[in-house]
């Protein structure tokens, strides 16, 4: 263990965690100066504010202007199940998992809404086969897997004539790979995934075609105060305007305008999805080199530039759980790397957030210290053999 070199560089920022993520550089406290703290969110200062964030949201992401954009409860989870809820029922769906939040979106639809739905699952590491997927019917699915770090290359499996909806679930792909709008009627973010918001918000786009559907389908469950998107059989056009459905973080509003105005300053989307690119071929660069890492996803074009996961390839590895484990609590220690164990759900390995709020050269510090941990940890196994 000795002879193992400790590497000299260390990344500036150790934050590599998948949610909530690393803030954008140069943040600072003192960019939430101006939040309308003790003031109602109904008062004319905080609807400005939800206002502002809803438009910014529009310019960043290019969303269509006829698309409505509204900040709800419940992080990303509550958006999805919000449309779900509101929406699904009218005809048959379809259900796409790859990982654990899509397997939580097929246990909403099959055993709580009690859909009936066709389901196309996949095992962590793959996709399902997207061209079997029946698009006369409702669709949901995740555009990148936060925990198997594996996303649908683009939308060209989706057809434009497509007579059910598309309920998308973005929320670690938002402002980091490009989204097809004219493909998607319902996409969900939370903005603590790739701007490094704070968490408990979450971001419903819908097109006109769920708002169509929204206006002439009532579905036959109840639905909690919170999911509800209509008034009298009309879309409820405040909750897109700045009136949320409950009282908002006006704090959490201003650090998610703070990082809004830092994203148009890298570049815009462009600008983001080529600072996650870059990090992503740090690693790419490493395991090409290193026999004994891989990645998760197995085709290089379902690679996600966001969660990126990583699995310890080397045969001597008995136990891949505690392997990977031991490797995270090291680098954890020596205050290199934080929270980049895989999902719970998912194989044993490592997940790196690489979207755009980290800087390439904290990717590019880390990757020795990776190899300096493996190196610790298999020194170890081969003592106690």
């Amino acid at each position: 263990m000795t002879d193992i070199e400790t590497p000299a560089a260390r990344p500036a920022n150790p934050r590599f965690s998948s949610g909530p993520c690393a803030k954008f550089p140069g943040y600072s406290l003192d960019t939430l100066s101006d939040a309308p703290l003790g003031r109602s969110h109904r008062a004319g200062v905080g609807k400005a504010k939800l206002k502002q964030a809803i438009e910014t949201t529009r310019e960043v992401l290019g969303v269509p202007a006829d698309y409505r954009i509204g900040i709800v409860p419940a992080s990303d989870t509550g958006a999805v199940e919000m449309a779900m809820w509101s929406l699904l029922g009218e005809r048959p769906v379809e259900m796409l998992a790859w990982e654990s939040f899509g397997a939580g979106w097929v246990t909403d639809a099959v055993k709580q809404l009690r859909l009936d739905a066709t389901l196309h699952e996949a095992e962590y590491g793959q996709l399902p086969d997207l061209n079997a997927v029946n698009f006369d019917n409702d669709v949901v699915f995740t555009w990148n897997g936060t925990t198997s770090g594996v996303r649908v290359p683009n939308g060209d499996f989706i057809p434009m004539n497509r007579q059910g909806l598309t309920i998308c679930d973005a929320t670690s792909a938002a402002f980091a790979q490009t989204l097809p709008w004219d493909k998607l009627d319902v996409t969900t973010f939370s903005w603590q995934k790739v701007l490094g918001g704070e968490a408990a918000h979450g971001v419903l786009i819908l097109s006109p075609r769920a708002v169509e559907r929204l206006e002439s389908y009532t579905p036959p469950w109840p639905l909690p105060k919170i999911f509800r998107l209509t008034k009298g059989g009309k879309l409820n056009e405040g909750i897109f305007e700045g009136a949320t459905i409950n009282t908002p973080s006006m704090l959490c509003v201003e650090d998610y305008l703070a990082a809004l105005d830092w994203a148009k300053s890298a570049g815009g989307l462009d600008g983001l999805r080529e600072r996650a690119n870059r990090n992503l071929a740090a690693v790419q660069a490493f395991v090409a080199e290193h026999d004994w890492i891989a990645f998760l996803a197995e085709k290089p074009e379902t690679r996600s530039n966001t969660s990126v996961c990583l699995k310890f390839t080397d045969d001597r590895i008995s136990d891949p759980a505690a392997f990977a484990k031991a490797v995270t609590k090291r680098l954890e220690a020596e205050g290199v790397a934080y929270d980049i164990g895989a999902y719970r759900d998912a194989p044993p390995g490592l997940r790196i957030w690489c979207g755009g709020t980290v800087e390439d050269s904290d990717v590019q510090a880390l990757m020795p210290w990776i190899e300096w941990a493996y190196r610790i940890e298999l020194s170890a196994l081969d003592a106690a053999a």
